[in-house]
């Protein structure tokens, strides 16, 4: 069955779905990108997706299209739509297209392109992986470096991605200078003792939206939070690690460079950190 996808004011079979040859995210990854969870056909931490929107959006001088209402409302009726239970809704916004390719901006008036879709994710807050943990591999940060804006020039995450996959494990944590940035698509953690440290926010990381829901429930939780870079040898002697991310929500980290990360057991804190999460973004879904 097709499913029902936005674009630029249209809802529309996925088949009948048309962008320009001569679109900027098309041609120069000029463009932006959220992706927001949904559990129970409704919608996670979405005000956080909406704030992070904006802000990217001011980043690179473009015009965001839509209030925070119209936004909401274009997510729930691609929900309805499409009868997403568990899974997740895709947003890009480009610069447009400025009817042929140019490095210059086009000008200001150019609409901007605006393309979202559904994926349907049963059982994304029951994943498998959360019981046994994932695998990770450590690979050079060599992106540009505005990682704060989450734009859709995803070339290289998506090669760590993939040589993580070639190396028979989940995902690759990046590092520049000798520390830990990020995953390819998440926010990177260690616990020691009753301590969460995770890297602090600069233009080098992103700017998770689940990090900073996961941060505010440790501290709820009276755990310590400690901003900071750390090493993979670091990372590799600690009691647990975990990544945070939209679609994976909290995921914990068992082995490092084919190391064991303390027991090589999924850990307490990031089992109880999952919990604490799902069950207070549950409440406060859209």
């Amino acid at each position: 069955m097709s499913r029902t996808v936005y674009v630029n004011g249209d809802y529309l079979p996925e088949e009948e779905a048309k962008v320009s040859v001569f679109d900027r995210g098309f041609l120069m990854a000029d463009g932006v990108y959220e992706v927001t969870s949904v559990l129970g056909g409704k919608l996670i931490d979405f005000d956080g997706h909406c704030k992070r929107l904006a802000r990217s959006l001011t980043e690179l001088e473009m015009t965001n299209p839509h209030s925070d209402a119209e936004w909401l409302a274009i997510h729930r009726e691609l929900v309805a739509r499409n009868g997403i239970d568990e899974g997740m809704v895709y947003l890009q916004v480009t610069r447009g297209n400025p009817g042929d390719r140019d490095f210059a901006y086009p000008p200001a008036d150019t609409a901007p392109t605006v393309v979202l879709f559904t994926q349907a994710k049963p059982g994304l807050a029951d994943s498998p992986a959360a019981k046994t943990g994932w695998r990770v591999i450590s690979v050079p940060d060599i992106r540009w470096h505005r990682r704060d804006i989450k734009t859709v020039q995803l070339l290289y995450p998506s090669m760590a991605k993939m040589a993580a996959k070639k190396a028979g494990v989940d995902d690759a944590w990046l590092v520049e200078d000798g520390f830990v940035t990020e995953g390819t698509s998440n926010n990177a953690y260690i616990v020691k003792g009753n301590k969460i440290i995770t890297r602090a926010l600069s233009s080098d990381i992103l700017h998770g939206i689940t990090r900073a829901a996961v941060l505010r429930f440790a501290k709820e939780a009276q755990m310590e939070v400690e901003e900071r870079n750390f090493t993979i040898d670091e990372a590799q002697k600690a009691d647990e690690a975990f990544i945070t991310s939209a679609s994976a929500f909290v995921m914990p980290v068992v082995e490092i460079d084919g190391a064991a990360v303390g027991t090589g057991a999924v850990g307490r804190v990031a089992t109880r950190m999952r919990e604490i999460y799902l069950d207070e973004m549950r409440k406060a879904a859209v």
